[in-house]
């Protein structure tokens, strides 16, 4: 299995094309493209076209197999950019495993489906053919991130004219309801549960989630985008990925103690994608917060904001992948978070 790299290259702005030039001068290909993951500086709510500039940018140029997903919000000290992972088909001296990644596309999903069984059967499904794909176990994935679709008001008015309910009344809330069955599917998937325990958890169970899932809901697409990341013996390159969960927001410790295992192997920070939400029990640490009560800010805003400072801070810098809205996707206030590392090349005597 051949193996990746990753490239994070900062953008001007959603239409930027700058990363393309980025790609070829640093030796690769469009070609070469298994997923592109970036950040806009939208909203990251319904009405967040940021991401689909970027996607009509990126949609045309890349492979069929490759997929692009793009979270809205850069709010505070976050930095607009993408993160490109290249196939790599060099074998680094040294190095006996590395990371390998792969994306597929969910079939289209009828709005009836979003945010019920269907999406999460949909979405489980799509992630067992990567790890198949892949020749990876559940145990050996850091990371799936999924883009998924969510109600319009033209289909909510839809299936009510057909005499279906949809999941949800609100465009708003539809978001959350799809990335909650996403990251469920995920879950089923990765063995983390099994579906009847999702099914339960998509009727209200907060309890069930993966630190390993990542879902990000938006009106640019009808499918779902899936890339799944793993470390395999079958690739020899000096990337890898630890990953955990922050308990709540400012759970500064949680992700130190992922930053102490990479810095023991010597390693060098090379991505932190997290998940950030604001707690639905209104308080952090026992004290309140108003995320949830703020009529002039949305509470996922609020959250990006707060975690993106946390991880800004040790990373060095606001370029980090941080998505709002946690359903499923670490414990009710928290988030899951996955570190990409880059290990030192070993010596060539050391090598021998």
């Amino acid at each position: 299995m051949t193996g990746i790299a990753l490239l994070t290259v900062p953008t001007a702005d959603p239409g930027d094309t700058r990363p393309f030039d980025i790609l070829t001068e640093t030796g690769y290909r469009t070609d070469d493209l298994v997923s592109v993951i970036g950040k806009t500086e939208g909203n990251g709510c319904v009405n967040d076209f940021s991401r689909g500039l970027a996607a009509a940018i990126w949609e045309p140029r890349i492979p069929d197999a490759a997929v692009t997903v793009f979270s809205g919000g850069t709010e505070g000290v976050l930095s607009p950019h993408v993160n490109l992972f290249v196939r790599d088909e060099q074998r680094y001296p040294g190095f006996d495993r590395g990371l390998v990644a792969a994306a597929r596309r969910s079939r289209p999903l009828d709005p009836a489906e979003i945010g019920r069984a269907a999406q999460v059967d949909t979405v489980a499904g799509t992630v067992g053919k990567l790890l198949a794909e892949l020749g990876v176990t559940a145990g050996d994935v850091h990371l799936v991130l999924v883009k998924c679709p969510l109600l319009t008001s033209d289909s909510i008015a839809a299936l009510y004219a057909a005499g279906q309910t949809p999941v949800a009344t609100d465009t708003y809330a539809s978001m959350g309801c799809s990335r909650a069955a996403s990251s469920l599917g995920i879950a089923v998937a990765l063995g983390e549960c099994d579906r009847e325990t999702a099914l339960d958890a998509l009727a209200g169970e907060a309890g069930v989630w993966s630190a390993r899932a990542s879902a990000s809901a938006g009106a640019e697409l009808d499918d779902c985008h899936i890339l799944v990341i793993a470390e395999s013996p079958t690739a020899a390159n000096p990337l890898r990925a630890v990953h955990g969960h922050m308990a709540d927001a400012i759970d500064l410790a949680a992700v130190q103690q992922l930053l102490d295992r990479v810095a023991a192997e010597g390693g060098t920070v090379r991505q932190i994608f997290a998940k950030a939400e604001a707690d639905p029990a209104g308080s952090v640490r026992g004290l309140r917060h108003t995320m949830l009560t703020d009529s002039d800010i949305n509470a996922t805003r609020h959250a990006r904001a707060a975690v993106g400072g946390v991880l800004a801070a040790l990373k060095g810098d606001g370029a980090v992948y941080v998505s709002g809205g946690a359903e499923h996707q670490g414990p009710p206030g928290g988030g899951g978070i996955t570190v990409i590392y880059e290990l030192p090349t070993p010596d060539r005597n050391d090598a021998r």
